[in-house]
């Protein structure tokens, strides 16, 4: 697989695929520019070569055709201020206009696409709709990592149009490079650290992980499916009812590879989903019928510090309960700073984007762990074993 090391731009106008899927106010100003910071140097390689550079990315998820709320227009000045530069804009991304601004580009200059899912054909995969997008540039770098794992025209379908010319971008290059770090080449011992909503939503991940760490911490909302699994009482917390065989059979496996399994002994819990609602700390097995669990406790903690800072390599993905809420943001807090902790002493920590990115930047975390990484779903499924079609288009001729 190519890289963006690996090419002089020079002369070339560079069709960039970047993840700009970035959240926006109600007066569309950007309020969280990670995504965009990340796209940067692999952005300033190329102009530096002499190239100009094209820009297409999605926003949200519209479902009929363009919406104000989802054009990439509102990108634009922050872009300016980005580069330091006059940033272009296509109010279309196929089409005489887009072409002709792709055309006119020199070397040095930006253009910006407008959102590629206004058009279906770009999440269908559509092949003419890849080739149209191809006719801007002259060679493409796909640096959108959190779309990798869709098979869209833009990330899986684009890339055949560009044979010889076709390669990853910085951010694309170190999340996979970052990614196999956990997967292949680790210092024990190795914790992972689940939270989150649901264990479906991380099942093959879990199953994936009991036959490479020590240690599993299981936190968030998923784990009072396995309290419920074990006889507790759990209250009105999140159940997923149809998989306590599955939490029971995750224990059981845990056990017998040998991986110590964390659950939280303890939980805050709340008479509401409110951050203004009653709260108390209850054992996770004895939490009363009208009142939810919407942290860990104090006990789990200080249990779940204790394994990371004397781990060397941790992989975390998903929070430890609603830090989004003051009320219920000490168990996510706590983890990220024992994530800190341990890092500064030498471990390697990768947190696994989505919720646990939000979290660790929230808390002002975000320099001091080993790598953030842009794309919470494409990783996991990268690190389940799945092909990324994003990335399979790279390595084919």
């Amino acid at each position: 697989m190519k890289t963006v090391d690996q090419y002089n731009f020079a002369g070339k106008r560079a069709l960039v695929r970047v993840d700009f899927n970035v959240p926006l106010n109600e007066q569309y100003e950007i309020t969280d520019d990670t995504r965009i910071r990340a796209a940067v140097p692999t952005i300033q390689k190329i102009l530096k070569d002499g190239g100009a550079v094209i820009l297409m990315s999605h926003l949200g998820r519209p479902k009929n055709g363009p919406t104000e709320k989802y054009s990439l227009r509102h990108l634009v000045p922050h872009l300016a201020n980005t580069f330091n530069t006059e940033v272009k804009f296509a109010p279309d991304c196929i089409g005489p206009e887009a072409y002709e601004l792709a055309q006119s580009l020199k070397p040095g200059q930006i253009l910006l696409l407008e959102n590629l899912r206004f058009y279906p054909e770009e999440e269908k995969g559509d092949a003419a709709f890849a080739e149209k997008l191809s006719k801007l540039g002259d060679v493409y770098v796909n640096d959108a990592f959190g779309t990798a794992h869709r098979a869209h025209a833009s990330t899986a379908v684009i890339a055949q149009f560009f044979p010889n010319d076709k390669m990853t971008g910085y951010v694309m290059q170190a999340e996979l490079e970052n990614a196999r770090r956990v997967l292949d080449n680790v210092e024990r011992p190795y914790t992972a650290i689940m939270g989150g909503a649901k264990i479906s939503d991380k099942i093959q991940i879990i199953e994936r992980l009991l036959d490479k760490v020590d240690n599993l911490i299981i936190g968030g909302g998923m784990a009072y499916t396995f309290s419920k699994a074990e006889g507790g009482e759990i209250g009105n917390s999140l159940l997923e009812a149809d998989k306590t065989d599955l939490a029971l059979s995750l224990i059981a496996k845990a056990r017998e590879k040998g991986v110590n399994l964390y659950l939280p002994e303890d939980s805050i819990i709340a008479n509401a989903f409110s951050n203004d609602a009653d709260i108390d700390i209850k054992h996770n097995h004895h939490i009363p019928a009208t009142w939810m669990g919407l942290d860990i406790g104090p006990e789990a903690r200080e249990q779940f510090a204790e394994v990371i800072r004397n781990s060397r390599t941790i992989l975390w993905n998903g929070p430890m309960g609603v830090f989004e809420m003051s009320n219920f943001s000490m168990g996510t807090q706590t983890v990220a700073e024992a994530v800190v902790e341990a890092t500064r002493n030498g471990a390697f920590s990768l947190i696994g984007g989505g919720d646990s990115a939000a979290a660790v930047n929230q808390f002002g975390y975000g320099n001091d762990v080993s790598y953030v990484s842009t794309g919470g779903g494409a990783l996991l499924e990268y690190m389940e074993g799945r092909t990324l079609p994003g990335v399979a288009a790279l390595e084919t001729v």
